[in-house]
């Protein structure tokens, strides 16, 4: 079973940064594809980013390319969301998934294709 605990969550004002981080444990030898996922409320669950677990291409929704960035480090088992430029829009709780992959392709698709949950981290962007 695969446990996600977030950190890094916060208020900053707009312009400002954020780092959230993901340690994940629980691993088996299955292939997964990590992300980050955020919900506002009255909104449903978008993908922000994702990545192979194993490290590779890294994918980002529209609204945050040029300003997010996901990682990983694999030696202490995290995965990391490094938000500049912070915008009110972006305010929301942000969740860090996993899914079992086949690939080394890990576009975002959507929430429902993912197995594991952390139990989010809240992001406040005041303007």
């Amino acid at each position: 079973q695969v446990q996600l605990v977030e950190s890094g969550g916060g208020s900053v004002q707009a312009g400002g940064s954020l780092r959230l981080s993901c340690a994940a444990s629980g691993y088996t030898y299955s292939p997964y594809c990590m992300g980050w996922f955020r919900q506002a409320p009255g909104k449903e669950r978008e993908g922000v980013a994702t990545i192979y677990f194993g490290g590779g291409i890294s994918y980002y929704a529209d609204s945050v390319k040029g300003r997010f960035t996901i990682s990983l480090d694999k030696a202490k088992n995290t995965l990391y969301l490094q938000m500049n430029s912070l915008k009110p829009e972006d305010a929301a709780m942000y969740y860090c998934a996993a899914r079992r992959t086949r690939t080394t392709q890990c576009n975002i698709g959507t929430w429902r294709e993912y197995n594991y949950w952390g139990q989010g981290t809240q992001v406040t962007v005041s303007s």
